[in-house]
């Protein structure tokens, strides 16, 4: 996997990176027809997106075959601490605290989610 630091990929390259994450790999097909469950999408336009994104690096192609096959070359956990840390700047003021509050206060969080924030919290507290 390479950093994502510098890339940034789209809310289209987002989704598609998201059925990579799920499936591991797939090819352009497979990624079309799950993306078409939740939206409307033409064949063509997720082929030219993977190609875009192959060329960005977000993802790596199996071209061994006549169906190429695509993995995602970012993994799901840094692109989502790159997306979190550039919405805390700029949403909240660098301030992950005032995060959780908005997040917390603004949802039906269940008592399973809070016991492990407790958990975590307590965790992070040890480690200190």
């Amino acid at each position: 996997m390479i950093k994502t630091k510098s890339l940034k990929p789209t809310e289209s390259e987002l989704e598609i990176l998201s059925v990579l994450w799920d499936k591991k790999n797939a090819t352009v097909r497979e990624v079309h027809e799950q993306l078409c469950k939740t939206k409307e999408a033409g064949y063509t336009t997720t082929l030219k997106l993977m190609q875009i994104m192959f060329e960005k690096k977000l993802v790596t192609r199996d071209d061994s075959s006549k169906t190429h096959i695509y993995t995602a070359a970012v993994s799901k956990e840094n692109t989502q601490k790159q997306f979190l840390n550039r919405m805390i700047d700029s949403l909240f003021a660098g301030s992950s605290t005032e995060l959780v509050l908005h997040a917390l206060g603004d949802s039906k969080t269940t008592n399973a989610e809070l016991e492990k924030i407790q958990h975590l919290i307590e965790e992070l507290k040890h480690k200190k």
